[in-house]
């Protein structure tokens, strides 16, 4: 990874601070996510969408990862594409890959949101920059899934 201007963003962040991280705010707790239904209206979802910026959910319980089109699209496969997050999480370049585990493990353990800036190598080829952003869903005192946000931002990186 090149460090270049601007530097890459990565930070942990206090969980109250969610409706600050998410992107004005639009995806706030579960139901963010197209398929959950009444969270995120249609319109908000479509704006996300007109600027590249997917939707993304992973079950703690499995592992198993749900993503809308925009985010298959960052990682170059289908939208009906099935994905382990074992597949997705090799789609990184090695040292955001091990940044990205290191939050992932400190926001599980604290209950806090992440930002980072990735690189990734989508499966149609070449290398670009994505922004995650993560926050835990509690299910009472258990943090049972992490969902956020994805963004291409290859263009901050050239």
């Amino acid at each position: 990874m090149k460090r270049t201007e601007p530097l890459q963003l990565y930070h942990s962040w206090p969980i109250f601070e969610r409706g600050q991280r998410f992107n004005l705010g639009l995806a706030y707790g579960c139901d963010a996510l197209p398929w959950r239904g009444s969270g995120l209206a249609p319109l908000d979802r479509c704006a996300l969408a007109d600027h590249g910026i997917g939707l993304w959910e992973c079950d703690l319980r499995d592992n198993a990862l749900r993503w809308s089109a925009e985010v298959h699209d960052i990682f170059g496969l289908p939208p009906d594409a099935r994905v382990s997050r074992a597949e997705a999480v090799a789609l990184y370049c090695e040292e955001s890959r091990a940044a990205m585990e290191r939050l992932r493990a400190y926001a599980l353990k604290h209950g806090r949101g992440f930002t980072l800036d990735a690189e990734i190598r989508p499966a149609r080829g070449g290398r670009r920059w994505m922004r995650l952003i993560a926050a835990p869903i509690w299910d009472g005192r258990h943090i049972v899934r992490l969902h956020g946000l994805k963004q291409d931002v290859s263009h901050l990186y050239r």
